[in-house]
């Protein structure tokens, strides 16, 4: 009698046969004077061919699980690896920003530095310009000034004592003659 005949809806794993196959040559009777043994044929051959018969399936569902296995560890490496690409993708992206942004820092600080130099550089000629201006203007009025001077003195009336005496007695005759003229 064999295991499938127990149950007919599960098949015996081939495992499970050969286990009973150990139990029936273990309880199997010993020959006198012999390390061999008596086991019912029938029985011990029935539960053979169950298992040979068995394992042509488990050899098949296992090949299956190792595929399986095998397709799952190549999924899951193709994954990784896409993770990994993915990580130093963005890694560099980031390291690119971190670049780009250091490298327009100092862009910017050199803009700026030319800027703060140019801007000197143009109000020092300003003033330049300006003092130049001025020093021409201030000579211009020194000039001007030197003209008004000159030409108030010429205007101002310079009285001499001795000398307006002389003047007054040039001037007794001619005063009058000057006046009488309508005579």
């Amino acid at each position: 009698m064999s295991l499938l005949e127990d149950s007919p809806d599960a098949a015996p794993d081939t495992r499970e046969l050969l286990v009973r196959l150990q139990e029936l040559l273990e309880k199997a009777r010993g020959l006198f004077m012999s390390a061999s043994v008596s086991v019912n044929r029938d029985e011990f051959g029935g539960l053979l061919q169950e298992a040979i018969e068995g394992l042509p399936e488990e050899l098949r569902q296992a090949r299956w699980l190792l595929k399986e296995r095998d397709e799952f560890l190549e999924r899951g490496s193709r994954e990784a690896e896409r993770l990994i690409e993915s990580a130093r993708v963005r890694a560099e992206r980031m390291v690119e920003r971190t670049e780009v942004v250091r490298e327009a820092r100092r862009s910017a600080e050199a803009i700026i530095e030319h800027a703060e130099r140019t801007a000197a550089q143009i109000r020092h000629e300003a003033e330049d310009y300006v003092d130049r201006k001025l020093a021409a203007f201030e000579v211009v009025l020194d000039r001007t000034l030197s003209q008004v001077h000159k030409g108030r003195e010429r205007l101002q009336v310079h009285i001499d004592p001795a000398n307006e005496a002389r003047e007054a007695e040039e001037d007794d005759g001619s005063v009058g003659a000057f006046f009488d003229q309508d005579d």
